[in-house]
């Protein structure tokens, strides 16, 4: 071994001085380094100006981020400074790097080849940027140390040469998209390696059993891949291992008992796989053990009691299992716990006390199991806690006032249980409290007037209780709550009018109770108000005429002592279901025609004298002039723009050699060599798309240059069309923006010139199948297009002075480059949003496609980038269920977005929103995370919708299998759209 260092270190002398050798003086070395980085710096966008210190005049060892040694430069250390651009082959002339790290940028691009050449290289991290291609062979770095090129997007085949590399202390290669392939058995030639992260990396087949004679490993992570197979038991001869990572596989079988063998296990997580069987006893006697996880798997048997002495437990995440019988009753007694998940398994007995002894839990989700007796006092005391889920348990007995008081709980779900007693007025110190669910209890008493003080309240379900007299009328002062059910009570007195105060109430369930006194007038104004329920109730009066203003998607008034006439708009939305059991209730008398349609049981209003209906009749025949002189001007629009299109069609099949036409007006915006003649010759074989704005044909450049888009614009609407896109397209740049090259005018025809996407739009790519059942999109190419196409209009709306609203988001108009990329294109109706007015600019000409339409379009001509963020909220919701925007299945005039809406009420009914074919179980979670960004961006009202900088923070971290470490990361909400445990 000494033999070969010394050896090893001649070798490194003779290197560096053949370098010197290789210049006539040092200087002229300096020089070529110089010339090197500022070549590498030419590729390189560099908004934080970091980069500014390098100059042709300054030795590269003053340069930033560059380390010598004997002023040769060994060291490139650039992270996370938002650079972009490509990588230049020009460092492969820095002969004495040792160290190139690039990490946490937006660098495109292939990795060069060439770097295969810097044969110093000990550690190589490009990691967390967008380089792609196929990963070039690097055997020749023998000396590395570390390689690092996750969280990338490479392709390819899997770089199985790694085994060669026999130096390799880190091997870092997940989070690409590299092609479906087996681990390299040669990977265990890496005798030295202490690292090993392959997590979702396309790997299938089972885990080689060169992998186990590892030794020196201590970090095993191959997680988010196709393994199959069991865990051999020969994984104990990894005495070294502290970490493992296999969750999100297909593994089979049970734990090892050879797993208790690894005395420096420090963290084990299997979860999300199809293993079976007890967990080993000896496994409780694993000292440092801090984290545990084999959540959605197919366990069962008891816990080991050994888990109730660990000292430094801290994860503990076994739901959706099949463990019985009683829970270790001193787990967390001699730890300090931070999160526990035992959801969705069979633990009977009394509940476990000691969860929260080290003071430290912020996490306890025990729903779905079948402990009974009372719940601890003793958790009253554990203010870190945030999150507290015990639903669907038989316990009983009262809530003390000190667990209502918890001053760090965001949720507090008790429901479905048989609690009794009040809810205590001292619940006003949880001042973070968002969600309170109680559903399904014998809870009693009056509902204090404190919960009005919760100003984070969201959501709030007590319904199915014993609670009485009047609903609190300082629930108005709750600004953000969105869902109050009331319903299933013994509430009496009147609604209280206060509840109008609540902008961002959508959902209102007071059924069932002894309410009385009218329906509040004020009602009518709550715009953000979706669903209302006031059934099974004693409420009299008449509806309020101005609920005509609110667009219901549900809502149930019968069952009450109501009267009077019924809103005509009301009553055809609302049905006879939800007015009946109200006597005095009549239909207007104009709305007689109405039968025709709905054969309402409700009988005509009787009104004296008949003023009242010549006045709607002339208002009536007013509003048939007005529709029909509208259809007379669109047809006429539509007869011109028929001549005007088959003009244009002649005139661009005309062809004048003697140039009759005139000369070609040429506007270049970026850089890229073509002949003005490939784009007047294009051919109707190559002809790729036609829409309202044109035809779209696939073009090869001559001079092998390349294949662009041509765009051939019709007449009339489309010189208009080409100055948008030229005004927008032309200014701005960001990877996610279609570039455009070049504007073509002459006279009678009009061309725009567009970088080709190879893979279409995502609309086409969404309904195509690579064969009979399998879509062409998987759920991790979805996820990418959904990030990469969220970028580019969150650039368009925040990165832009003054921000641009595209007005025209849709599945269409984001195209697909061969990596899958998503470019947001189409700009012909986009404008720039008017910085002065807080509302938005109001524009008069309409714009946008059916099923994409921000609810607002319908009322209101004043347009902010919030429509864009709904649209993208469609895009979305195809994204997660493949479906179309528009399908008949929906219902007349219906469209995805309520569609989806009608299946968020319980997690069986969210699963079956999601296609199948592209989201596999493993996913799901994943899916349903950007399900629920989705409905958050297709939100009714516009100030409730994110901003598309919240959407992206919110897609990253709905990122395939991010959430699946997190002890506490997957679950369901019972009262509304499945997400987690939460």
């Amino acid at each position: 071994m000494a033999k070969l260092t010394k050896s090893k270190f001649s070798l490194q002398i003779l290197t560096v001085f053949l370098i010197s050798l290789s210049c006539l003086e040092p200087s002229q070395c300096l020089k070529s380094e110089v010339e090197a980085l500022l070549e590498f710096k030419k590729l390189i966008t560099d908004p934080l100006k970091h980069l500014e210190s390098w100059k042709d005049s300054d030795s590269p060892c003053r340069f930033y981020g560059i380390h010598c040694d004997q002023e040769m430069v060994t060291g490139i250390s650039l992270d996370n400074l938002s650079l972009s651009g490509q990588i230049s082959p020009s460092l492969s002339a820095l002969h004495g790097l040792t160290s190139l790290v690039l990490t946490s940028h937006s660098l495109m691009g292939p990795l060069p080849a060439e770097l295969s050449k810097c044969l110093s290289l000990k550690v190589l991290n490009v990691s967390g940027n967008y380089l792609s291609g196929s990963v070039p062979d690097l055997s020749m770095l023998t000396n590395l140390e570390a390689l690092d090129l996750s969280l990338n997007s490479f392709t390819g085949p899997f770089p199985g040469w790694v085994g060669s590399l026999t130096g390799l202390v880190s091997l870092v290669l997940g989070q690409n998209s590299y092609d479906e392939d087996e681990i390299p058995p040669s990977i265990g030639k890496l005798k030295k390696l202490q690292w090993l992260f392959l997590a979702n990396s396309s790997l299938r087949g089972e885990i080689p059993e060169s992998i186990f004679e590892l030794e020196a490993l201590g970090t095993l992570d191959i997680c988010i891949n196709k393994i199959t197979g069991r865990i051999p038991a020969s994984i104990a001869k990894m005495r070294r291992l502290f970490k493992i990572e296999l969750y999100m596989n297909n593994l089979t079988g049970e734990i090892p008992a050879g797993v208790a063998n690894l005395t420096d296990l420090e963290e084990f997580d299997v979860a999300n796989n199809q293993m079976y069987g007890v967990i080993p006893e000896e496994i409780g006697r694993l000292k440092k053990l801090t984290v545990f996880h084999l959540f959605k798997n197919n366990f069962s048997g008891e816990i080991p009691s050994g888990f109730g002495e660990m000292q430094r437990l801290n994860a503990f995440s076994i739901y959706k299992n099949a463990f019985t019988g009683v829970f270790p009753q001193n787990l967390g007694r001699f730890s300090a716990l931070n999160s526990i998940d035992i959801s969705e398994n069979r633990f009977s007995g009394p509940f476990p006390k000691y969860l929260c002894q080290g003071k430290n839990l912020q996490n306890l989700l025990a729903l779905g199991n079948d402990f009974s007796g009372e719940f601890p006092d003793s958790y009253g005391d554990c203010s870190p806690l945030q999150r507290l889920r015990i639903s669907q348990n038989r316990l009983k007995g009262s809530v003390a006032d000190r667990v209502w008081a918890l001053p760090n709980v965001q949720v507090m779900d008790f429901s479905d249980n048989g609690f009794t007693g009040r809810v205590s007025p001292s619940i006003a110190a949880s001042l973070q409290l968002t969600e309170l669910m109680l559903s399904n209890n014998r809870f009693s008493g009056e509902l204090p007037q404190e919960l009005g003080r919760l100003g984070l309240m969201e959501r709030i379900y007590l319904d199915n209780n014993n609670f009485s007299g009047g609903i609190p009328s300082q629930l108005g002062a709750l600004k953000q709550i969105s869902s109050l059910h009331l319903e299933g009570n013994a509430l009496s007195g009147s609604v209280p009018a206060e509840l109008t105060n609540c902008p961002r109430l959508v959902e209102l369930n007071l059924a069932s109770n002894q309410l009385s006194g009218g329906i509040p007038r004020s009602f009518s104004n709550m715009a953000s108000l979706n669903s209302l329920n006031l059934s099974r109730n004693q409420l009299t009066g008449p509806i309020p005429e101005d609920f005509d203003r609110i667009r219901f998607s549900s809502v149930d008034l019968s069952n009450n002592r109501l009267s009077g006439s019924v809103p005509p708009y009301f009553a055809m939305v609302a049905g006879d279901k939800a007015l009946v059991g109200n006597d005095g209730l009549c239909l207007d008398e104009d709305e007689e025609q109405k039968r025709k349609f709905t054969d309402s049981a409700l009988p005509v209003c009787v009104h004296q004298g008949n003023g009242h209906k010549s006045l709607t009749r002339s208002k009536l025949a007013m509003l048939c002039i007005v529709v029909v002189a509208l259809i007379v001007f669109l047809v006429g629009l539509l007869f011109v723009s028929y001549r005007n299109f088959k003009k244009g069609e002649a005139d661009w099949r005309m062809r004048d050699e003697k140039g009759v036409l005139g000369p070609w007006k040429l506007e270049s915006f970026q850089q890229v060599e073509f002949d003005v003649d490939d784009i007047h010759g294009v051919d109707e074989d190559n002809l790729i798309g036609s829409g309202s704005t044109g035809k779209v044909y696939r073009l090869d450049l001559s001079k092998g240059c390349g294949t662009v888009a041509v765009k051939q614009l019709w007449r009339g609407n489309g010189v208009k069309l080409m100055a948008a896109e030229m005004e927008i397209l032309g200014k701005i740049r960001h990877r996610n923006i279609l570039k455009l090259y070049a504007c073509l005018m002459k006279e009678g025809s009009n061309f725009l010139v567009f970088e080709y996407m190879s893979n279409g739009n995502l609309f086409q790519a969404l309904h195509r199948e690579i064969k009979p059942g399998k879509p062409e999109l998987d759920w991790y190419q979805r996820y990418k297009i959904a990030v990469g196409a969220a970028k580019g209009i969150a650039y368009l709306h925040h990165d832009c002075s003054p921000a641009i609203v595209h007005r025209d988001i849709k599945s269409t108009n984001i195209l697909l480059d061969e990596d899958y990329e998503a470019k947001v294109a189409d700009f012909g109706v986009a404008k720039v949003a008017d910085p002065s007015s807080p509302k938005g600019s109001e524009w008069s000409n309409f714009a946008g496609t059916h099923g994409y339409f921000a609810p607002e379009m319908a009322y209101s001509l004043k347009v902010t980038e919030k429509s864009d963020v709904y649209s993208f909220g469609v895009v979305l919701l195809e994204l997660v269920t493949g479906r179309r925007p528009v399908e008949e299945e929906y219902g007349d005039g219906k469209d995805l977005v309520y569609w989806v809406s009608t299946h968020l009420g319980s997690r069986e009914d969210v699963i079956k929103v999601l296609d199948r074919k592209a989201v596999p179980e493993p996913v799901q979670d994943d899916a349903i995370k950007v399900l629920k960004i989705a409905t958050l961006c297709t939100t009714k009202l516009p100030n409730l919708r994110p901003s598309m900088k919240e959407v992206i923070k919110m897609l990253v971290d709905a990122e395939p299998g991010a959430g699946l470490r997190s002890p506490d990361s997957v679950g369901r909400n019972d009262k509304g759209l499945c997400l987690d445990h939460f």
